[in-house]
């Protein structure tokens, strides 16, 4: 799958949430591998922020990220409309220091998206896989995030109010394609009795009617509620039950359940890739959710690629036998068993280590270890069948080592590992020589790396 940005800018404009103020916001394409980025262009020398999770500055009431005295708050819906749309890359021009809030939820900008339509790029995308149960737990407030593993990226929402209105509430997203319609027009919520404490934190300035679901759960006298109003800049109303203020009516029973989803994605999004595994939140909330973010961002530094997700229940998309009618290798020379993934811009291979290797016998009888000339050797023959995957009639080239870079060794191979090869492009196919990455893999840890160049020259 490539990656996917814009294919022309949209403007949406409106009130901040907490600042009150009119603020504008352009979505443009952006260039391959580079995120989402936010450029503040009210600001002298207009200072670009990446949307990215190391950058999260504060949670309170909505997702504050920055760089240096540079901010910008309410990103949330905003990147869940992107994240769920698919998009990966993404400069959004700003005049102000918080997004609009719009009706209050990720339609707008959802809906904005697609009717300027998305553009597949060049590169291919970059996925998260989930490969081991994540989690983070809040004791304090019982939040709790779970991340597994699964084949494509989902959400379970689950959340819990000390309130008559608002208790329990589950909501659940299992493919994405359904986001535009059953998440994205959830809106934000608040209750009456938190407006003051967040009016006098000098927040919510913007907050109205029409951009807001607002709860009333607790019993306030008319004076107080009068007061509330005045602070708001809104009509006075009068109250006589519980339930929900607004001046539209609930899009769904479970609408709170589905913006907390919502917040959810939007925050998730700040890994800089899209996820694939399955999130269980209980009771999620910004600063948890952004701490999850966090956690996957430190994994994602830890090592640039993560090793191939290998399913040996899969048929291979070369085998042995596909394998030697493209490469000239064979016994004891051919180091690649099977192809299990492959683009126009790299290959995965696997090599089974078994203890009958003829290396082994003088590699070292006592204590057998794979010599890492043939880790490498192995590397260039799988690149080489990328390579070849680029030309008419492949069996009538061949390919062969031109130089040899950067290459390091970090961990020793031994009988019964299963190794992993990761080759990709690192420069376009010229004049017949390719530049290439490789890095092989036994389990999630990297092993051995080198950047080599190959030459493809037809048999004679």
């Amino acid at each position: 799958m490539k990656q996917i940005t814009l294919k022309g800018s949209f403007t949406l404009e409106g009130k901040g949430l907490h600042t009150g103020g009119h603020i504008k916001a352009t979505f443009n394409p952006a260039p391959d591998n580079s995120g989402y980025k936010i450029r503040r262009i009210d600001l002298e020398g207009q200072p670009v922020i990446d949307a990215l999770a190391e950058n999260v500055l504060s949670t309170k009431r909505g997702t504050v990220i920055g760089k240096g005295d540079v901010t910008v708050s309410t990103i949330e819906h905003a990147l869940a409309a992107l994240y769920a749309c698919g998009i990966d890359n993404c400069l959004i021009d700003l005049d102000g220091p918080e997004m609009p809030i719009l009706d209050g939820s990720a339609k707008p900008f959802f809906d904005a998206i697609q009717t300027v339509g998305m553009e597949e790029q060049k590169s291919d995308k970059d996925f998260y896989y989930v490969k081991t149960k994540m989690e983070v737990v809040d004791e304090e407030t019982g939040s709790k995030l779970m991340l597994l593993p699964d084949n494509e990226f989902s959400v379970d929402v689950k959340v819990n109010f000390n309130s008559v209105v608002l208790a329990n509430q589950y909501a659940t997203l299992d493919n994405v394609a359904d986001f535009g319609e059953e998440i994205a027009p959830a809106r934000t919520f608040v209750f009456v009795r938190e407006i003051e404490p967040l009016v006098q934190a000098n927040l919510i300035k913007g907050g109205d009617l029409d951009n807001a679901i607002v709860i009333y759960d607790t019993p306030l006298e008319q004076e107080k509620l009068d007061n509330i109003a005045d602070m708001m800049g809104v009509e006075h109303r009068h109250i006589d039950s519980f339930g929900y203020i607004n001046s539209t009516p609930l899009f769904h029973e479970n609408e709170p359940a589905r913006h907390k989803l919502m917040d959810l994605i939007g925050d998730i999004a700040l890994i800089g890739r899209p996820l694939r595994g399955r999130i269980i939140a209980t009771r999620p909330g910004h600063t948890i959710n952004t701490n999850l973010a966090k956690k996957i961002r430190n994994d994602i530094r830890r090592q640039d690629v993560q090793a191939p997700v290998y399913n040996p229940n899969v048929e291979p998309l070369m085998d042995n036998n596909t394998i030697r009618k493209l490469l000239p290798h064979r016994y004891p020379f051919l180091l690649v068993d099977k192809i299990i993934d492959k683009s126009d811009s790299y290959i995965v291979g696997v090599k089974n280590v078994t203890t009958n290797e003829p290396f082994f016998q003088g590699h070292f009888p006592q204590e057998p270890v794979m010599p890492g000339v043939l880790l490498v050797e192995a590397m260039a023959q799988t690149g080489g069948l990328l390579v070849l995957s680029v030309v008419d009639e492949p069996e009538r080239y061949s390919t062969y080592f031109m130089k040899i870079d950067n290459v390091k060794f970090r961990q020793k191979v031994v009988p019964g590992d299963t190794l992993l090869f990761h080759v990709s492009f690192m420069t376009e196919l010229r004049r017949g020589c390719a530049v290439m990455k490789g890095r092989a893999f036994v389990g999630e840890k990297v092993v051995c790396e080198c950047e080599f160049m190959a030459q493809i020259i037809k048999n004679k």
